[in-house]
């Protein structure tokens, strides 16, 4: 009989209030007594900063683009000077383009936050605003995860377009880097390289930096050599002293590695010639653990281990950068968004979502390497 009776208040509760009238009456603030509008507010302007922000590794290697293809020069080039003629006019400083047609993908992902009314009164502000922080570390991981996809991956991928979206140089697609400063390079070479050995070593390294340098990248004022590698290759790197075995057995070491102004202090009998490589990269705030040569190195999880990149950086959102990273064309599109749900509140049932994509954009301006014994690079598997 109890039961008989509480079913029918429940009944008539709901006849007489509504379920959706319920909840707008009874749940406008967290337990500590925050109103939802003011979270509401928090997620768009955070957002906004979010969107204006790029401190992530991505950002060091990526220009941004609403393009679905680009006619990108592949080399850096340069003009010569020809002798002068009494009667004639000079050259003019248009070397042949040595451009190929990029593209870019574009895909849309999403995620959302939900709470029935009744969690969101239990729950204090924090809680909630921690859902969030969840939901922006998750898109971090998925701009980053996608960039490190495309950065380490050979193979083509298909833009929505149907048009292909390059990796690296990979020597297999019958295509060859444009020559630079006379040296001309042929359809087999390659960007992605085995190390030989189950250790990785300085000439790994030294080659990588080469690979860049003599087709011009990394060698401009303004761009920097970085190589981003896993912590635990990292490691490995800060221990490489010049004329000393990079790893047992292996090859000597060119320079030595010179920790930054942030490494905890040491006591050394050796002298530091030259700059010391600051704290941390100026413009995304990346910690810098010290220099090998001319290249900075960047430690990031982001980098799976095992692997190691070298690439020539010209500063956030500059069109030398090695990854293209495509938006929606419209503006309303662009980054992460947040669109509310149907319930009587819109923090009930909330959608985050992101439309881009990425493709290579400089073939030549990154090298990577797998430290395996292995003969051939097999790419790795990131998650986003």
């Amino acid at each position: 009989m109890a039961e008989v009776r509480s079913s029918q208040l429940d009944r008539m509760e709901k006849t007489v209030a509504g379920t959706g009238v319920k909840a707008d009456a009874l749940v406008r603030r967290t337990a500590d007594g925050v109103d939802y509008m003011t979270i509401w507010s928090e997620i768009a302007d955070l957002l906004e900063v979010w969107n204006a922000e790029r401190t992530s590794v991505s950002s060091l290697l990526t220009y941004n683009t609403v393009a679905a293809g680009e006619a990108v020069s592949q080399g850096i080039a340069a003009a010569s000077f020809e002798e002068s003629s009494e009667f004639g006019i000079s050259r003019a400083s248009n070397p042949p383009p040595n451009v190929l047609v990029l593209s870019f993908g574009l895909k849309d992902y999403d995620l959302r936050t939900s709470f029935t009314w009744q969690a969101l009164r239990a729950m204090t502000s924090e809680q909630v605003r921690n859902s969030v922080r969840l939901v922006l570390d998750s898109d971090n991981r998925l701009v980053n995860g996608m960039v490190m996809r495309r950065l380490f991956d050979p193979s083509p991928w298909l833009s929505p377009e149907r048009s292909t979206v390059y990796g690296l140089w990979n020597g297999t697609d019958g295509l060859a880097p444009p020559p630079h400063m006379g040296i001309e390079f042929d359809s087999s070479a390659t960007h992605y390289h085995p190390s030989g050995a189950n250790l990785l070593d300085a000439q790994d390294i030294e080659n990588q930096i080469n690979e860049l340098t003599v087709k011009g990248y990394g060698t401009r004022p303004g761009s920097q050599l970085i190589i981003l590698a896993n912590p635990t290759e990292g490691e490995s790197i800060q221990g490489w002293r010049a004329g000393v075995e990079s790893r047992p057995g292996g090859p000597k070491a060119k320079w030595d590695f010179v920790p930054s102004s942030n490494a905890p202090a040491w006591i050394s009998a050796e002298n530091i010639h030259g700059a010391i490589p600051p704290a941390e990269h100026a413009a995304t705030g990346l910690k810098i653990q010290g220099a090998y040569g001319k290249a900075w190195l960047i430690e990031s999880n982001y980098v799976p281990a095992g692997y190691v990149a070298v690439a020539a950086s010209g500063g956030i959102d500059h069109p030398d950068n090695v990854i293209g990273v495509r938006s929606h064309v419209d503006p309303a599109w662009q980054g992460l968004r947040v669109i509310p749900g149907g319930h009587p509140h819109p923090i009930q049932d909330t959608f985050f979502v992101r439309a881009f994509g990425v493709g290579v954009r400089h073939r030549g301006a990154a090298s990577v390497l797998q430290v395996t014994t292995d003969p051939t690079y097999t790419a790795p598997t990131i998650a986003i």
